[in-house]
This record gives C-alpha cells, structure tokens and sequence, in this order.
C-alpha cells in the first residue's frame, strides 16, 4: 500500500518532502504533480523501479524517457546542449516543455533512446515537483502519467490512488491539474523540431 501525501502547491511542506525523498531513495515509484498534469518517476539509476514504470505505463526500453530537472545548471550536466539552444530552453523554462537532447556520459544507458543516444530534459514550474528535485540533490527519472489505452495524462490525484496505490510507493496529492503533457522539441540535431504538440506553447521554437 503506498504513501499518501498532502502536499500544499504554493508551500510544500519541508517534511513530507523528506519523506518523499527518503522513499524514493529506498527504490519506491512516485507519482507527483507537475506543471502539466501527473508525471511517475524514480530515481534515475534505479533498474528495478524503472521497470515498474514501464510495467505500469505498459511501454518498452526504447520509450524517451525524461530526467526532471531542477535547473540550467543541473541540465547541462545531462545534456549536451549548444548556445543556441541553451539560450532557448533558457528563455522558456521552467516551463512546460520536453526537450529531446544528445545525453552525456552522466545518463544511464537505460535511460538513453538506444538508437539515438537521446535523452528528454525539462524543469518544471511546479513548486512541489522543484521542492523534490531541491531536496533530493539529482534529477528525478520521470515520463508522464498516461496509462494504458489513455490519451491523456492523469490529473486527478483520488483516481490515481484508486488505480496504483498497490503498485507505488508514493502518491502526493497536489491538486487537481490539467491533462495535457508537455509539449516536445527535439534540439538533437541542431535546429529544433516540435515533436508533439502540448500545454507549452510552440510558437517560440518553429
């Protein structure tokens, strides 16, 4: 049976935020609010949530995966990202975009697009995910909360319970959010090509 948590939107509480990242610290699955509905994530090198995930979501290896980020700084440690493009998430983050980059040698393989040597990047501008991201000291192994034959992400926090709270560690409850995921943009090849179309707007990249 998993945690539950309360969390305020505008003023996480310190505590269960330590215990958010104590759980997952210990290998549990968390689902947490984000600036565009629900995400799931683990931590980053950890195999055996990972799998959870994919079982949970019903996806293969070779899904983009993203890290969450809690800033430029931690970003870049991540990816690999030009000028150009440093300047663009810069200007739009946080925010709620994906952005598909050449990882470094920091990304686990597994978290890689095998063929692509990709990775999914975002900071999101949601003040319970950065208070995670803060407390736990490395970005958080996320994708979006879309389960199986759903079109869109997850947004209210008692239905999430009634379908995972056996198959989680955590659940926060941080409001009742929107269900459209981020909007994608692949930087990888130099350029920027908006790969799926969400609550970010796409204006600033075509």
């Amino acid at each position: 049976m998993s945690q539950f948590f309360y969390i305020h939107p505008d003023n996480p509480q310190v505590r269960l935020v330590r215990q958010t990242c104590e759980l997952i610290r210990q290998g549990e699955v968390v689902v947490y609010p984000t600036d565009s509905g629900y995400a799931i994530g683990c931590q980053m090198d950890d195999k055996k949530a990972l799998e959870q995930i994919c079982r949970i979501r019903d996806i293969d290896k070779d899904h983009n995966f993203t890290l969450m980020c809690r800033d430029m700084s931690e970003l870049s440690v991540y990816a690999r990202v030009d000028n150009t493009a440093f300047r663009q998430i810069k200007n739009n983050t946080p925010g709620p975009y994906t952005f598909i980059l050449k990882a470094t040698k920091e990304v686990p393989k597994r978290l890689q697009n095998p063929k692509r040597k990709t990775i999914g990047i975002r900071v999101p501008a949601n003040n319970i995910a950065l208070a995670i991201l803060e407390e736990l000291g490395e970005p958080l192994m996320s994708t979006t909360l879309i389960l199986p034959n759903a079109i869109v992400a997850e947004s209210d926090p008692d239905e999430i319970r009634d379908k995972l709270e056996k198959l989680v560690g955590v659940i926060i409850h941080g409001g009742y959010l929107g269900e459209q995921p981020t909007t994608v943009i692949d930087m990888s090849e130099g350029g920027t090509t908006v790969m799926r179309y969400g609550s970010g707007d796409p204006s600033p990249f075509e």
